[in-house]
């Protein structure tokens, strides 16, 4: 093969391909070759939106009208929609006009706020466990990451007295997610109040990604909720987990006019607006009352169940007391990391579930089973484990 015309950019040199996008075309071989995989390891809810959501799509795409250029921010519809579910169920009052940009996913959002405020000569606090882009999107902004630990001893939560003793005067932004993934662990208001008041003292942005406070949880949290918060932090959520949407990538980041702004500059030179039934849709979706995640999460609470006994046989530790559509659960005490009993359930069991190293060092001895299967596939799977 002749040598490529030109070398690529010196910052995506430095970005391996997302750990999911590599191991799922692996699987995709495997499936060719035999028994198909059972896929324990993603996060993509197998369950459908609302009947009334995808009714609502459907007839809003019917006009000739609506399939022109939309807003880069978002049809005021939806924004008046975000805001009130903000304050339905987080009891945060939200300026629709000014403190809300509807997203593409709020994986994008990461993107955005990277590219936004990070820069060469700067650092960004990652967690460690943590989302792997909220390094890889630093990295792409040509900032350092600076990882925080998030340890068992104290339940997850970052121990802020030693960030400061770190060093972090060019650290600019902190990347925090409760509930947490991969360990389920949800934030208390305590903790956000000491993230707000350790942010502006030490003067960074501070960026919760929330994405799970609807799932296995009955308390939904918002860090904007903390007296304080928009001076500071923005917070990021999505109706990828809560509702079932995963694919149809529908996100927002609620913030400060000011911080926002610099948001949709950069947004603006990305996109030219999202479908206009789409975003009339995500309204439908976020006037569903709290029936609706009952139901979502009784079918979570069963499939649960199963998976404990998964881990059960496998010797496993873990907290019953996880929210989000996984359970993080340490490996037992022998010379095998989760990546290698992650990598010889695959081989022998044909069963993919995520080894906890890619969310970091701290996760070298932890698996992470997803709960985005029906019962009857995590049942295969625990019968397939068991006679491997």
């Amino acid at each position: 093969m002749s040598k490529l015309l030109i070398e690529p950019a010196a910052r995506i040199q430095g970005l391996e391909e997302y750990y999911f996008s590599s191991k799922l075309r692996e699987i995709r071989e495997m499936n060719l070759s035999g028994t198909p995989v059972i896929n324990l390891g993603i996060g993509s809810p197998d369950l459908a939106p609302d009947e009334t959501v995808i009714e609502e799509l459907y007839q809003q795409a019917i006009p000739a009208n609506v399939h022109g250029y939309q807003p880069y921010q978002g049809i005021p519809e939806l924004r008046m929609a975000f805001a009130s579910w903000y304050k339905r169920y987080y009891d945060v009052d939200l300026n629709p006009d000014h403190e809300i940009l509807p997203l593409f996913g709020s994986k994008e959002g990461l993107m955005h706020i990277a590219m936004s405020f990070l820069g060469p000569g700067d650092e960004a606090l990652v967690p460690d466990p943590g989302y792997p882009a909220y390094a890889a999107v630093t990295r792409l902004s040509g900032a350092r990451v600076r990882t925080y630990p998030l340890l068992p001893e104290r339940d997850w939560l970052p121990d802020l007295d030693f960030i400061e003793l770190m060093g972090m005067h060019r650290a600019k932004v902190m990347f925090v997610n409760y509930p947490h993934m991969p360990t389920g662990k949800r934030a208390t208001r305590k903790l956000f109040e000491e993230l707000v008041a350790f942010a502006s003292l030490h003067k960074i942005l501070l960026i919760n990604d929330n994405p799970y406070s609807f799932i296995l949880n009955d308390e939904p949290l918002s860090l904007l909720s903390v007296p304080g918060a928009l001076e500071t932090a923005m917070e990021l959520n999505s109706l990828s987990k809560s509702h079932n949407m995963a694919g149809w990538r529908i996100g927002m980041v609620a913030g400060r006019k000011e911080y926002l702004d610099y948001l949709i500059r950069f947004k603006s030179q990305m996109d030219s607006g999202m479908f206009k039934p789409m975003q009339m849709a995500a309204v439908k979706a976020l006037e569903l009352g709290p029936e609706w995640y009952e139901k979502v999460n009784a079918v979570y609470r069963e499939r649960k169940v199963i998976v404990h006994e998964l881990l059960d046989f496998l010797k496993c530790t873990y907290s019953q007391d996880q929210s989000g559509l996984f359970v993080w659960a340490r490996i037992p005490a022998t010379e095998e990391s989760g990546r290698e009993m992650a990598e010889r359930i695959l081989q022998k069991s044909r069963v993919f579930i995520t080894p906890g190293f890619i969310f970091g060092p701290q996760g070298e001895k932890y698996i992470r089973v997803s709960l985005c299967q029906p019962m009857e596939v995590i049942q295969e799977a625990v019968n397939r484990i068991r006679y491997m």
